[in-house]
């Protein structure tokens, strides 16, 4: 098991960095806030987060505790004073806080951490700590094995393609002793921190290897009553389950007992629709279909009196051929363009001049107008002749 999560660690980190680097955090810590807003005062009590952070610092040889958002303190005491008199003076500052809620912050003063603000590729966004370790010789006097630092993006404007972050660091000579002397009292720290007004600026410079390691009964309690509500939650839809399958299987059976006389009307329906459509098959055939009298017809009043034809036909495809003599064939493509019946009217061949009439005999072909798209499938070659 622990090779396991060893194995995932790095894809849950690069997880969580993508999640911290995305706007749904701020989006969802909003709407939790509006939600939270329309609830009673005592509902919001017991639903907010038990953990209640205190904040340590230490101002003139003594140490000063105080609440966050607070700024008067909650108990002063001197450096001097033993391990067991200090622990006593947290411990009575600490009275009325569940054990389990009680988070302290060390705040360092200004001076003893470096801020920079600097202006980063939209691509290190997603792994600033990172970025930053090998930027710290470039950006800092100091290298990365030198100081704890932090880095938090900021939300003031930046340049396109870039976005502004926060660099802290402070030199690991100057909070190791402070880590050590705390460690030494049997006082642990959950963050090292800045202060700003009355709390914290919200970093955490405590080194990873350093932070305390939690036992958190409610949590667990929490998740074993979150794991009994999921297994309600199962147990009442199968129920409600077993019922919808119950009824289904009732209306099956009518379904079943009623199949046979569904499957007689189907037919009937299927028979009187076949029915009708051989019934109008031959009126919508020669509806839709030219005929040779009606494409003769058609060829009768747009060629010219002074031409005429010596042989028609109209085969199975379509195609319609004549031949004949006119005093100026070439002007017969123009007259046979607007014809609702043929389409593509062309010479087949060259024109000759006969000597005997004088005229120009020419040979074209041309094919029938197809009909709309949707009833092609219905259509049927017409019977073809001829005309000597």
């Amino acid at each position: 098991m622990s090779a396991a999560m060893q194995s995932l660690r790095p894809l849950l980190e690069q997880l969580r960095r993508s999640w911290r680097a995305s706007p749904l955090p701020a989006f969802f810590a909003w709407w939790g806030g509006e939600l939270r807003a329309l609830l009673p005062p005592r509902w919001r009590a017991a639903l907010a987060d038990g953990a209640g952070w205190h904040l340590l610092q230490q101002v003139d040889g003594g140490w000063r505790l105080r609440r966050a958002g607070q700024a008067e303190p909650l108990a002063r005491w001197s450096d001097e004073l033993d391990a067991v008199a200090q622990q006593a003076a947290l411990a009575a500052a600490w009275h009325g806080t569940d054990p389990e809620d009680r988070r302290l912050a060390l705040l360092l003063p200004p001076a003893a951490v470096l801020r920079r603000t600097l202006q980063l590729p939209l691509a290190a966004r997603a792994n600033l700590r990172q970025v930053m370790a090998f930027e710290m010789d470039r950006q800092t006097p100091f290298s990365a094995a030198q100081v704890y630092y932090a880095v938090r993006e900021l939300v003031q404007p930046a340049a396109p393609g870039r976005c502004s972050a926060e660099l802290l660091a402070v030199r690991r000579d100057t909070l190791d002793p402070l880590l050590a002397r705390l460690r030494a009292l049997g006082i642990t720290v959950d963050a090292v921190d800045l202060a700003q007004d009355a709390g914290r600026l919200g970093v955490d410079l405590l080194p990873p290897e350093q932070a305390a390691h939690r036992t958190r009964p409610r949590l667990r309690l929490n998740l074993l009553l979150g794991a009994a509500c999921v297994l309600l939650l199962l147990l009442a839809m199968g129920s409600w389950l077993h019922n919808r399958e119950s009824a289904l299987a009732q209306m099956q059976a009518q379904v079943e007992a009623m199949r046979g006389e569904a499957q007689q009307v189907a037919g009937l329906r299927k028979q009187l629709q076949d029915d009708a459509g051989a019934a109008g098959f031959l009126a919508q055939r020669k509806a839709q279909r030219a005929t040779v009298l009606g494409v003769l017809l058609d060829l009768t009043r747009r060629l010219p009196s002074s031409a005429w034809l010596e042989r028609f036909s109209l085969d199975d495809n379509g195609q319609v051929a004549f031949q004949g003599q006119s005093p100026q064939a070439a002007k017969l493509l123009d007259l046979l363009k607007g014809s609702p019946l043929l389409d593509n009217a062309n010479f087949q061949g060259s024109i000759q001049s006969d000597p005997a009439t004088g005229k120009e005999r020419f040979y074209m072909v041309a094919q029938l107008h197809k009909p709309a798209p949707e009833h092609a499938a219905t259509d049927k070659p017409a019977a073809s002749g001829s005309v000597p």
